[in-house]
């Protein structure tokens, strides 16, 4: 399985910590990396969200790939890549709503960073919360299992469970029982250079913590 429907919000994982997600009519793309091939034009995006400037998360060949004329692409101030067309730069904190900010579609930048990885600090990289088909879902982006989560309210939650760059299976699961979601999703892992881990061992340690999350392992 390669996505997963939510309350009529389609969940594409695109491989690593990229997505697709379809709902209220938008196509909204966060980190697309090494895509296997072109979307057609009706399947680029609306709307597009980096969360930081690595490599596999930033990938201006698969950003192009994506993007159409009109899209939206919203980049942490950090990043030093310049982008054409419609290009904001945002930072933790912000709140982009209406059709005014991002085609009507609720968007939170939340913070995202690792306080013991010096690749990760806090500032260069963002989590965003995308509200879609009224459930809210949270790409965590590169990140530790940091204090703020406690704080956030999400049906969604896109976990890395890497462990090399961000949070590992145990620490992902803490960050699930933390968030309290319905559903869990995890990422980071997988692709052939990337970290690797263990989604099924992520799956139990999450159900011991709170049987009641739902955790969908899906295939990139």
């Amino acid at each position: 399985m390669k996505s997963v429907t939510i309350d009529g919000v389609r969940i594409h994982w695109l491989g690593h910590a990229g997505f697709l997600l379809e709902g209220d009519g938008k196509k909204i793309y966060i980190d697309p990396y090494r895509l296997p091939e072109e979307p057609d034009f009706e399947d680029r995006a609306d709307i597009l969200l980096i969360t930081h400037e690595h490599p596999g998360h930033c990938s201006p060949a698969d950003i192009r790939m994506v993007r159409r004329s009109d899209s939206t692409t919203l980049i942490p101030e950090a990043c030093s890549l310049n982008f054409r067309g419609d290009a904001r730069r945002i930072a933790e904190g912000d709140i982009l709503a209406d059709g005014l900010e991002i085609k009507g579609v609720k968007i939170e930048v939340v913070p995202a960073y690792s306080p013991e990885n010096p690749d990760h600090p806090r500032g260069t990289g963002v989590g965003y919360i995308v509200e879609l088909g009224g459930i809210r879902i949270y790409h965590a982006g590169d990140t530790a299992f940091i204090p703020e989560m406690r704080g956030l309210r999400v049906d969604v939650a896109l976990l890395p469970i890497g462990g090399t760059y961000t949070m590992d299976e145990e620490k992902a699961a803490l960050a699930a029982e933390a968030l309290s979601p319905g559903f869990v999703v995890p990422m980071h892992y997988g692709s052939p250079e990337g970290p690797t881990a263990d989604p099924e061992r992520f799956k139990v340690l999450v159900h011991s913590k709170n049987p009641n999350i739902e955790v969908i392992v899906l295939d990139s």
